[in-house]
């Protein structure tokens, strides 16, 4: 489906709900299918992707019901389908790296498909992981790209996990505590997006799951044969989707702008926007869950460092357009394997709006520019 959007210079004010965070819709609807009992979500996220999770645990055989004042899943306790099963995720990579690891859990071999941009999307790495601990991989295209069938059982055992995205470390979390035995995952050097992975430990302890780790994530100890507990959670507002107004705000209100709904208290880790943006000059309050932001007079550029929050980088560089001197955004090469090459992409669209900015491997860097408008892709 193609969108086409006709964007005017414009002045900001008034005020706006984020909508609910679908990175924890779509752990809530996964491990509520593999609970051993009935699990409820309050203010889920309905979109695409939370409904290919849906969809997904409802192929393997849990039992969801949706209504406007939450989703009620029945899960399958832990124990997949007998027989093979096939599952489309549409685009949601993150449905698609978590079920991977579910996957593996099974005797029964499970295909984990979607559609042409997820295909592009590699999860060599968490499949390399997966086999360790006793999976199965049957087939996968180049550099472990969908479709991917996969069984188990998994036996458990000891496991090398690549840190260079939390989508490589989250499924074995998710996967660990239904192998047959303990298994123990020790991260390979630095671990990106920890906020992510803090988020998944705390749904996992939501379900009763028990395991240990240090302080710096990267050693997990966790025994198996363990059983996914039934809960009742709220889902927080997506700081994710906040981003981009908040920024919007910073660079156009003409008066004060107010979201409403942020939990500053969450895991999640684009939170950490707003600490790069108050750095850069920007001016806002945070009262509990209301975020009102000022207008600003002048942005400074700033060295950011987007190891903990990738999601970040397109809006950021935009920021970076407005601010004086240089903005640089590093330690971000993950955003390469998203939905698309977020880095390459930036520069390219941006610099048909005649932003000065400069592709490095892991990031970017950006000069004050005057933008103007322009088509982009």
């Amino acid at each position: 489906m193609n969108v086409f959007l006709t964007v005017e210079r414009s002045k900001l004010n008034g005020s706006l709900r984020i909508p609910p965070s679908k990175s924890h819709t779509i752990r809530g609807v996964i491990m509520g299918g593999l609970a051993d009992g009935r699990s409820v979500l309050l203010n889920p996220l309905e979109a695409a992707d939370t409904l290919s999770a849906v969809r997904c645990v409802e192929a393997l055989g849990a039992k969801a019901e949706r209504s406007p004042s939450g989703w009620t899943i029945a899960g399958i306790g832990g124990r997949l389908p007998s027989a093979p099963k096939s599952l489309y995720v549409g685009n949601s990579g993150t449905t698609l790296g978590n079920l991977i690891g579910v996957s593996s859990t099974g005797r029964a071999p499970i295909t984990l498909d979607g559609d042409e941009s997820i295909r592009t999307r590699p999860f060599g790495p968490l499949l390399r992981s997966l086999e360790q601990l006793g999976a199965t991989v049957k087939e996968s295209g180049p550099g472990g790209t969908a479709p991917i069938t996969i069984h188990g059982p998994l036996r458990g055992g000891e496991a090398d996990v690549d840190g260079r995205t939390s989508i490589y470390l989250t499924p074995l979390l998710l996967a660990s505590p239904l192998a047959a035995g303990p298994s123990i995952l020790r991260v390979d050097g630095r671990l990106n997006e920890k906020g992510y992975v803090r988020m998944t430990l705390g749904w996992l302890r939501t379900c009763g799951i028990e395991l240990t780790t240090d302080e710096a994530l990267l050693n997990f100890s966790i025994p198996g044969r363990q059983t996914y507990q039934p809960f009742e959670r709220t889902i927080p507002a997506d700081f994710s989707s906040a981003a981009f107004p908040a920024c919007a705000a910073v660079l156009a209100a003409d008066g004060d702008v107010v979201i409403d709904g942020l939990d500053f208290a969450d895991d999640q880790g684009d939170k950490v926007l707003f600490e790069f943006l108050r750095k850069m000059g920007a001016s806002f309050d945070i009262e509990g869950r209301r975020l009102t932001i000022h207008p600003t007079a002048t942005l400074q550029g700033i060295r950011i460092d987007l190891s903990g929050a990738p999601d970040a980088l397109p809006i950021l560089a935009v920021v970076g357009c407005t601010a004086e001197g240089e903005t640089v955004l590093e330690n971000v090469g993950m955003a390469r394997i998203k939905e698309t090459d977020r880095i390459t992409v930036m520069r390219e669209e941006l610099t048909k709006m005649g932003a000065a900015i400069e592709e490095m491997p892991d990031g970017l860097v950006i000069r004050r520019s005057e933008l103007h408008g322009a088509t982009v892709d």
